[in-house]
């Protein structure tokens, strides 16, 4: 079984601590299939073991099921399955990235299913170029800039619009109503 991923509130709380530099961000990396992903610190709550998670039945491929957080049901999102690939086989680093995201207003906890979590990494402001027009494997709403570390780039994500409570509730019950519809506006 994999072990708890070694992130503690703790840590996430000093990693997200203000460096100081004004133009410098620390971003969460993690990896789907050969990519490299980035999110905001501020916005990661906790990472979890992959497990115990409950299927929901009609719902979009892409939401893998829920899980109970300390009394809370929290959805758990497959990233890969959402980007449009397929939905990402369970492997022994897998692991659940918890995330709170604010839409009107309200909070809102979801998890997002990922390969492997990498690192908590600085990135300069001045590092991160625009989202490309075109080219990318995901939408490119979903995306907020390419941070550029160690030569290579880290996509850095736009995560409330990828993680959207309002469109993903709009394909669940486009999915409940007409399963063939889902495939066609997922594809």
């Amino acid at each position: 079984m994999n072990q708890m991923v070694k992130a503690s509130n703790s840590s996430l709380t000093a990693a997200k601590s203000n460096t100081g530099g004004g133009d410098t961000h620390q971003y969460l990396t993690f990896t789907l299939g050969s990519e490299m992903f980035a999110v905001g610190i501020l916005i990661v709550k906790e990472i979890i073991e992959y497990g115990n998670l409950t299927e929901i039945p009609m719902m979009p491929s892409f939401i893998r099921g829920v899980i109970n957080l300390r009394g809370a049901v929290v959805p758990v999102v497959d990233l890969a399955a959402r980007f449009g690939g397929k939905i990402s086989e369970v492997q022994r680093r897998t692991c659940i990235v918890i995330v709170e995201i604010t839409q009107d207003d309200a909070k809102h906890d979801i998890g997002i299913m990922v390969d492997a979590v990498s690192e908590v990494l600085e990135i300069q402001a001045s590092e991160i170029e625009p989202p490309p027009s075109f080219g990318a494997k995901i939408r490119a709403d979903f995306i907020a800039g390419m941070g550029k570390v160690n030569q290579k780039f880290v996509i850095i994500l736009q995560i409330d619009r990828v993680l959207s409570v309002d469109e993903m509730a709009m394909l669940a019950d486009v999915s409940q109503a007409n399963p063939e519809t889902l495939a066609a506006t997922t594809e």
